[in-house]
This record gives structure tokens, C-alpha cells and sequence, in this order.
């Protein structure tokens, strides 16, 4: 079997902040491989904070690469403490796999997957009252029927009130979360709880420190209708220690992270049997990844309207985009394995 990668770099439309700094590009590396007939592409994508980083993801691929040509085996395993590289890697193979069945990665993935269609959420970001209810607005208004409002930036009074206006401008049809990224002291989230449940808060993602699964835990245990997901807990703990944690009602699954898309349906799997409800996003990535999301959403029975509407974080990409965002709604590709075109042009 060829095995192949190709580094590239993709512009931001507007700075990411990291536990790292800001960033203004992305860099990451393509995994290509092929039988001689079918080609499978993957996206190694590292992300400070999340991943390995490029140097060490760079040196798991060369590795992993040279023992495909080889027809060496015990892949994952052996790059297990590299997700972004584990996630090119066996990308590349469940496409390569889904090509030579004629089949979508998502009905790979997922044998019996019959949904073509996945709902997303709009993400609002920080703004003053009248300019999150506007953002939000503008969101409904292209279809979207559930916006996510990033919150935790300013005093807690103006993040209420923020939410409020939304719930004003939006109406009850409309779902509403919001994200703190690990923002608030235990004393912050139980005043946020409260005024969110007025306001019909679906759920607030990452409300305390990632590190503080007693926290969430407990924040669970209050009366109210608001509920706690968490995102930036499984960059240092499992799925598996989350959820004997009783520490969330969602996991928020970022593939890139976990180590790759089949990885990631293990997570939502276990979480769903568990009772816990499952969101899929990214880490920013370029189109092979990102379209390998909207593939395992695709996979999974009862996944909510998740987080995949981030190509316009990107100025630049690697290819045409074969799942852009209608009505907020993604249409999964229905050719054979990613249904991704012109990444790889020799």
C-alpha cells in the first residue's frame, strides 16, 4: 500500500485564542493513501492545548506512514498519545475503506445510518446586548434554529442580560446555549444557572474549570432545567471518567482530539448509553476534517444539533467545500467514502 503526507497551512478569517496565544493560520499535514485503485485522505491537524503539537504529530506520521507501505499493523495503538496524527491516519483508511465499498464514510461508520442530513447551531460571540440579539437574529433569519452564545468574557449581570435580549429577539422556538470555557467560579455558574433557566438556556458548555468534574457534577444536582455540557474536561480526562463522574448531561466531541472519527463514535456510543447527549464540532479544521465531522454525526442516532458550521473561520481551506451550511442544516456527502475533491492535486 502508498502511503503519503503533504504539510499545509490555512488562513484564519479572524484570530483564534489558544491556551497558547492567538493564532492567525492553521498548519497540519495530509495523510494520502491507496491500494492502487482507491485513494483515502485524512487531515492531521494539531491544536495547542488539545493535540500534540506539529513537531511531535510530523514525527508520529512519518513512523506510521512508512509501516503502511510496510503492511505493518497495531497502528492506533502505537499512536495513541498523538490524536491529531491517529486521526490522519485512520481517516485516511476509513475513506480508502468506504471507497473500496462504494459507500459514505458515514455508512461505514455507522451501519445502519439512514440520517443525510445533520442540524447545526449558529455561534454568536461576545458582543454587547443589542449586538448579541442582533447576531442571533441575523442567525434565525438564515434558518438557523439553535444559536450558541460565547459567555464568560464579561461580569456576569451583562452576560444575563445578554442572554435575555437574545431569548427577546429570538422567541421560544429557538434553542439557546452558551459557552463559558471554563470561565466562572462554582459560586458564578449557580447565579448563571438560575437567570439561564428564566431565560430557557438549553445548556451551558463548560461552565467551570475543565479540571473540576465535582464542580459539574454538582451544578447537575441544583434544581432547574439548564444543563452542563462539557468540551475543554475531555482534553485531559476520558470520556469514560467523565461519565462515571456523572459530571455532564452533553459531551461535546472533537474528533482531531480524540484521535479520529471512529475514536470519537466509541466516546458518543458510550456516552448515549450512559443517558449523556453527544454534540459533534472541530478544532478549527481544514475541509478533509471537518467533513469527516459531519460524516460522524451523520453516524449517530439522536446526535444534536452540533457545532460543524466553522469553515467561515477560515479565509482559506485546502479544497472546495462539499458540506456547506443551508438553512442550518449540513447535507452529508453521498458519493463514495469523505466526498472530498481537490485537496491533493499532483
Amino acid at each position: 500500500m502508498e502511503a503519503d503526507t503533504r504539510e499545509f497551512s490555512v488562513s484564519l478569517s479572524r484570530p483564534l485564542a489558544t491556551a497558547n496565544g492567538e493564532m492567525t493560520e492553521r498548519e497540519g499535514i495530509l495523510v494520502r493513501v491507496s491500494d492502487g485503485d482507491h485513494v483515502g485522505l485524512g487531515e492531521a491537524m494539531p491544536l495547542p492545548g488539545w493535540t500534540e503539537s506539529l513537531a511531535e504529530c510530523r514525527a508520529a506520521l512519518a513512523d506510521a506512514t512508512e509501516r503502511i507501505r510496510n503492511e505493518e499493523a497495531a497502528l492506533r495503538e502505537d499512536l495513541a498519545a498523538n490524536p491529531a496524527a491517529r486521526h490522519g491516519i485512520s481517516l485516511a483508511l476509513a475513506d480508502l475503506r468506504a471507497k473500496q465499498h462504494d459507500r459514505p464514510l458515514y455508512k461505514i461508520l455507522g451501519r445502519r445510518a439512514t440520517r443525510d442530513v445533520v442540524p447545526v447551531n449558529a455561534t454568536v460571540g461576545d458582543a454587547a446586548p443589542e449586538d448579541t440579539a442582533a447576531a442571533a437574529e441575523s442567525a434565525t433569519d438564515q434558518g438557523f434554529d439553535c444559536v450558541k452564545l460565547k459567555v464568560g468574557a464579561r461580569d456576569l449581570a451583562t452576560d444575563i442580560e445578554r442572554v435575555e435580549a437574545v431569548r427577546d429577539a429570538v422567541g421560544q422556538a429557538v434553542t439557546i446555549r452558551a459557552d463559558a470555557n471554563g470561565a466562572w467560579s462554582r459560586e458564578q455558574a449557580e447565579d448563571a444557572f438560575d437567570a439561564f433557566a428564566d431565560a430557557g438556556v438549553q445548556f451551558v458548555e463548560q461552565p467551570l474549570d475543565p479540571d473540576d468534574l465535582a464542580g459539574h457534577a454538582a451544578l447537575r444536582d441544583r434544581p432547574g432545567s439548564v444543563g452542563v455540557a462539557l468540551d475543554e474536561s475531555l482534553a485531559s480526562h476520558s470520556v469514560e471518567a467523565v461519565l462515571d463522574a456523572d459530571a455532564t448531561d452533553v459531551v461535546v466531541l472533537k474528533p482531531m482530539a480524540l484521535g479520529g472519527v471512529e475514536q470519537a463514535r466509541q466516546a458518543a456510543l458510550a456516552a448515549q448509553e450512559a443517558q449523556v447527549a453527544t454534540v459533534v464540532t472541530t478544532t478549527i479544521d481544514a475541509v478533509v476534517a471537518r467533513t469527516a465531522a459531519v460524516h460522524l454525526a451523520a453516524s449517530l442516532p439522536g446526535v444534536l444539533p452540533s457545532g460543524l458550521a466553522t469553515a467561515e473561520w477560515l479565509s482559506t481551506d485546502l479544497g472546495p467545500d462539499p458540506c456547506p451550511v443551508e438553512y442550518g442544516t449540513i447535507r452529508v456527502p453521498d458519493g463514495p467514502g469523505l466526498g472530498v475533491r481537490g485537496v491533493w492535486d499532483e
